[in-house]
């Protein structure tokens, strides 16, 4: 089994910036990416970046430019750093390990989630 637990999450001006941090613990010999995603009400959970253990970035079109996402694997942690931040960034953010090999097989595991909420 995997963990996730998310921190960094908070009310921001736009203009601002926040770090998220996720880190994961638990058994497991492995996960292949870590990434966030962020979901409002009424809307469907939307990717906002990924990176994989060798260090390889997926950014939504919305966030690129603004966003960086980092990982150290050696802590199990990926970092989501998020500057220039827009009211529309307002959302749950949502960590994501996908394939993470347990002891049962390979399984995507999801974190509580953290409010991000930009004001105008």
């Amino acid at each position: 089994q995997v963990q996730l637990v998310e921190s960094g999450g908070g009310l921001v001006q736009a203009g601002g910036s926040l770090r998220l941090s996720c880190a994961a613990s638990g058994i497991f010999r492995s996960i292949n990416a870590m990434g966030w995603y962020r979901q409002v009400p009424g809307k469907q959970r939307e990717l906002v970046a990924v990176i994989t253990s060798g260090g390889s970035t997926t950014y939504a079109d919305s966030v690129k430019g603004r966003f960086t996402i980092s990982r150290d694997n050696a802590k199990n942690t990926v970092y989501l750093q998020m500057n220039s931040l827009k009211p529309e960034d307002t959302a749950i953010y949502y960590c994501n390990a996908d394939r993470a090999h347990t002891m049962v097989g390979y399984r995507d595991y999801w974190g509580q989630g953290t409010q991000v909420t930009v004001s105008s």
